[in-house]
């Protein structure tokens, strides 16, 4: 992996027109990213999504969730979704865009007017569902991606649009690939 370099709210401002013309359908799901434990990042260029283990071979049903009362994995925050041009713009190098810490990456508008909570998106043979919960940066997002970063998208525009990301859960299991495009279904 590179040395990381960390973009000002300037540089990071400059991508912006880039990123508000993400496809509002038919996006296409440019990277997975399997996370087997805490810290480690797998990059696959295909997967299966479980309705009861999210993406096989990722951590989320083992980890747990801090926010649940009895720390089990919450089913509302299964899968993490990033758009793929935030995450090109704040990462600098491809090769750090596996550390944001989602498991999608996909070139496609994520904001709530365009995929409401409850929004079906069927992506290769799997359909997964958008979900309540805010997807919002943590320290080791800022640690990677920089201050700035961390700021960008939790601003207020960033909020609007989601440019942290999404929680979803699968809701018909299936096999992705990098490449597939994910299409709205309807809300549910």
């Amino acid at each position: 992996m590179t040395t990381a370099r960390q973009l000002s709210t300037e540089e990071l401002e400059q991508g912006l027109d880039d990123i508000l013309q993400s496809p509002k359908d038919n996006g296409v799901l440019e990277l997975i990213v399997r996370r087997p434990a805490v810290d480690e990042r797998e990059v696959v260029a295909e997967g299966t999504l479980d309705r009861e283990q999210g993406l096989v071979g990722d951590n989320w049903l083992s980890r747990g969730c801090r926010h649940t009362l009895d720390g089990t994995a919450d089913p509302e925050m299964q899968l993490n979704i990033m758009n793929a041009r935030v995450v090109a713009l704040v990462a600098d190098d491809p090769e750090r865009r596996r550390l944001a810490g989602d498991q999608m990456y996909l070139d496609m508008d994520l904001s709530p007017g365009n995929l409401p909570p409850g929004t079906r998106l069927a992506i290769g043979d799997a359909i997964i569902e958008v979900t309540e919960p805010p997807h919002t940066g943590c320290r080791k997002f800022a640690a990677r991606f920089g201050k700035d970063a961390v700021v960008f998208v939790n601003s207020g525009m960033g909020k609007q649009l989601n440019f942290r990301g999404i929680n979803a859960k699968v809701i018909q299991s299936g096999g992705i690939r990098c490449g597939d495009v994910a299409r709205k279904l309807t809300a549910q």
